[in-house]
C-alpha cells in the first residue's frame, strides 16, 4: 500500500525569506512537485489576504491554514472550510484588556466579510508599525471607542505592547484560550495573540490530514507558533534559523529560510 503524506510549512521565517518573499527556486520546485502529486499546504499566523500576497506564484491545490489555525480556507475562492470563533468569554477578555490599558486589533467576520478593527488613538508604536505593513488593506476598520471592538463575530485578537503589559495576560489566560506570546522576526516587537482554545495549527493540520485521507503528516517551521504543529506531526523539520525550542523538537534541522531549506528538502526527498 502506498502511504499518502501531507506536507505543511509555516510561512514567515520558514518558507519565506527575510524580505517576506519566495525565491524563484522555491516557487518552481514546489509547483513542479505539486503538479506531480505532492500534497502541500501552509499554516501561518497571517490572514488569507496577506498570505496569498506573499505566496503569489505558488499553485497550491489544498486548503490553507491561516490565523494560526483559526481558519482553514480554500485558495481558489477564499471559502471557509473550518472556522473557530470566540464565544461569550470574549467580552470578558476584551474588557479586561482595555481596563488595563491594552487595546488590541480585533479580527472578526462581518456579514460574511473578514475585518480587523483597532482604536486608532490607543494604538501603540508597535501596533502602528504592524499596521504600516498593511496599508490599503480592505479589511481595515478604524474605530474611535472601545465599544466598536465588540462588533461582528470575533475569532482572533492581536496585542502589540511591552513585556510588562503582555506577559501577565499571557499567564492569566494561557489555559483559557489558545495564547501565543512571541517576538516578530521582522520588527522585534512583542505580540500576544488570543484565539479560541480549539483553534491551533495542530488541530487544523490533523483535520486536513483526515479530510484528505493521508496516513502521515510532515511539517516545517521556525518559531513558537509552530510548537503545537511539531508535536502532532509524524516528522517535523526545523529550518536552520529556527528558535532552539523548535530545533529541540525537530526530527532534523534543514537549510535556512534564506537558503530555500524547505524546497531543497522536498526536492531531495522526492528525487530519492
Amino acid at each position: 500500500m502506498i502511504m499518502k503524506t501531507l506536507y505543511i510549512s509555516d510561512l514567515d521565517g520558514t518558507l519565506l525569506r527575510r524580505d517576506q518573499t519566495l525565491s524563484e527556486f522555491t516557487v518552481h520546485t514546489i509547483n513542479s512537485l505539486v503538479e506531480n502529486g505532492l500534497r502541500f499546504s501552509y499554516a501561518t499566523a497571517r490572514s488569507i489576504v496577506t498570505a496569498s500576497a506573499v505566496t503569489m506564484g505558488l499553485k497550491l491545490r489544498l486548503p490553507v491554514i491561516v490565523h494560526n489555525g483559526g481558519f482553514m480556507r480554500r485558495l481558489e475562492d477564499g471559502q471557509i472550510v473550518i472556522g473557530n470563533y470566540f464565544g461569550d468569554e470574549y467580552r470578558y477578555l476584551l474588557e479586561d484588556l482595555m481596563n488595563n490599558g491594552i487595546f488590541p486589533l480585533v479580527y472578526s467576520m462581518n456579514e460574511g466579510l473578514e475585518k480587523f478593527r483597532y482604536w486608532a488613538e490607543k494604538a501603540t508604536p508597535g501596533m502602528r508599525a504592524f499596521l504600516a505593513t498593511r496599508q490599503n488593506d480592505p479589511r481595515e476598520l478604524v474605530v474611535h471607542n472601545g465599544e466598536c471592538l465588540f462588533e461582528g463575530q470575533p475569532y482572533y485578537i492581536t496585542c502589540v505592547d511591552e513585556p510588562e503589559h503582555l506577559v501577565p495576560f499571557y499567564e492569566k489566560y494561557k489555559d483559557t484560550f489558545h495564547c501565543i506570546l512571541y517576538r516578530e522576526i521582522y520588527s522585534g516587537n512583542l505580540f500576544l495573540e488570543f484565539m479560541p482554545k480549539e483553534a491551533s495549527k495542530a488541530n487544523a493540520a490533523v483535520q486536513l490530514k483526515r479530510m484528505l485521507g493521508c496516513d502521515k503528516l510532515v511539517v516545517f517551521g521556525d518559531g513558537k507558533n509552530d510548537l503545537d504543529l511539531f508535536r502532532v506531526a509524524d516528522e517535523a523539520y526545523a529550518v536552520e534559523n529556527a528558535e532552539e525550542e523548535i530545533k529541540s523538537l525537530a526530527t532534523a534541522v534543514i537549510g535556512s529560510n534564506q537558503d530555500d531549506g524547505v524546497a531543497r528538502w522536498l526536492a531531495g526527498a522526492f528525487e530519492g
